[in-house]
């Protein structure tokens, strides 16, 4: 396999510290490289489900996809990151967004401040880690343009959506502004995307729930074009995932649990 690629699985379900590290080594023996934990209220707390992640594998980096910037101040956020970073033996990854969900913000009783507050508060936040934990790799994943500039000029990793549209190519739209934004960070930066939908063990064709809700104006076909849906046999699978490296420079790849044991074939034929 290139060493260029890198995969990662997201864990979403809550559970026993064993079911927990029994996904954990199921990723590793698969063949991720890194298995990361949202940040939803009702999702696993991320910090001490990814220490006890760390605590079951010896391989596996453990990080963050994403957490969300505004629900925390940088100094204790800082603290939390290097106490994970110490007992993963360096295995962190800290992805950070600037949070969508007014709900949540809501039921954790903080307000909802605007995108832009919200933006000017992930970019607080980053230069501080950037201080205070140098040695932590940050992700920085979304679409709009100040949070990829934000993300340009201060992040290790970029995730992006793959675009809310499919006239065009969206995704390569992104790139270029992702370039001229960061400039001579450009070449420096891993790029990531993630994978929302792809078929069910015996089928060719993907499950949408997930693209459809968060793109709810796509039609279907659409979405079966769009550069996170995957489709097809594991050698077409495969074929896309080296499209996005070939044609993007994508070559971070994060998939969701419920899609380990498929796109582990998809890993295995990237070999």
């Amino acid at each position: 396999m290139p060493n260029d690629f890198r995969f990662g699985v997201s864990l979403r379900a809550t559970g026993s510290q064993s079911q927990i590290a029994d996904e954990a080594r199921r990723a590793e023996d698969l063949g991720f490289h890194v298995l990361n934990v949202p940040d939803h209220l009702g999702a696993p707390a991320p910090f001490p489900t990814l220490t006890a992640v760390a605590a079951a594998t010896s391989t596996l980096r453990v990080g963050t996809f994403v957490l969300n910037a505004g629900f925390y101040k940088p100094a204790l956020l800082a603290r939390d990151a290097t106490a994970l970073r110490d007992l993963s033996g360096g295995r962190f990854d800290l992805g950070l967004g600037a949070g969508y969900v007014r709900e949540e913000f809501e039921a954790a009783e903080l307000p909802f401040p605007s995108a832009r507050d919200r933006i000017d508060h992930l970019r607080h936040t980053t230069e501080y880690l950037r201080e205070h934990a140098p040695d932590i790799p940050i992700l920085i994943a979304g679409n709009g343009d100040r949070l990829l500039t934000v993300a340009a000029q201060t992040a290790d990793v970029v995730g992006l959506t793959g675009g809310d549209q499919v006239e065009g190519d969206p995704l390569a739209d992104r790139i270029e502004f992702l370039r001229n934004a960061s400039a001579a960070r450009f070449d420096d930066l891993e790029l990531n995307i993630a994978i929302t939908a792809m078929p069910a063990p015996g089928t060719e064709m993907p499950i949408l729930n997930v693209p459809r809700h968060f793109l709810p104006g796509l039609t279907d076909e659409e979405l079966l074009r769009h550069p996170g849906v995957l489709s097809g046999s594991v050698s077409a699978m495969a074929d896309h995932i080296r499209g996005l490296r070939d044609n993007y420079g994508i070559t971070y790849i994060i998939v969701q649990i419920a899609h380990a044991e498929a796109f582990g074939k998809v890993i295995a034929e990237l070999r």
